[in-house]
């Protein structure tokens, strides 16, 4: 990877999350406002809607990284898929969507679990769909070894899904070209989700970037 890396903010520290959620548990305590949907809600709905198209098994296994308040996978319950796994290095976020989603779907689960550092056989199995909005963005936001750290992600990722799964990542700091090309060692592009576009100085863009991989079964 070769890449220029992001330049860094407090979003991509521990301390930032554990504040906001500890805000943001508070605030569903006293007012029952579940807290903000990272990237906005037609950002998740964009891929919520295209993992309803071309998931028909709503059994399959699917892990959210970095799930916040857990609003991907309250969504997905919302229409038919059953056997969803939330996870967050963050302490705070996981009681928060906890309390989020226990009266109307107390079967999902959630776990604290660190992506970079924590060991994907404690998550017990390897998973059909894995979504991501917003953690690898962190990942690379954190001023502490972002490289580093993105490598091992992919890593983690590619040791996670199943050889006939599916990863869904959408971010607001990488365009989908620099995505295909950090990940193409591990990964090979299945499509990319459309998004809303602007144009600015003669120049075409998206405000977010949602791409589809498969494993690279390739690799010996």
């Amino acid at each position: 990877m070769d890449d220029t890396e992001l330049d860094s903010s407090e979003l991509g520290t521990y301390s930032y999350w554990q504040a906001a959620y500890t805000k943001e548990i508070a605030n569903f305590e006293d007012h029952g406002d579940s807290g903000d949907v990272w990237f906005g809600e037609d950002s998740a709905h964009r891929v919520i809607d295209w993992i309803c198209k071309y998931i028909e098994d709503r059994n399959a296994s699917i892990i959210d990284l970095g799930c916040g308040n857990g609003y991907t996978l309250l969504e997905l319950a919302r229409e038919g898929f059953g056997n969803l796994l939330g996870v967050d290095y963050c302490e705070e976020a996981i009681i928060l969507a906890e309390k989020v989603s226990k009266s109307e779907f107390p079967f999902i689960k959630y776990k604290v679990f660190d992506i970079v550092n924590g060991c994907t056989n404690d998550l017990g199995t390897k998973f059909n769909l894995i979504h991501d909005k917003g953690t690898y963005d962190a990942i690379g936001l954190n001023p502490d070894n972002p490289k580093e750290n993105r490598i091992k992600y992919i890593e983690q990722i590619y040791n996670l899904i199943d050889k006939n799964g599916m990863f869904v990542i959408t971010s607001c700091n990488w365009t989908d070209q620099e995505l295909v090309k950090q990940f193409s060692e591990k990964f090979k592009l299945k499509c990319v989700i459309p998004t809303p576009q602007f144009k600015f100085g003669g120049k075409v863009g998206s405000v977010v970037s949602s791409v589809v991989f498969v494993k690279n079964t390739d690799i010996k």
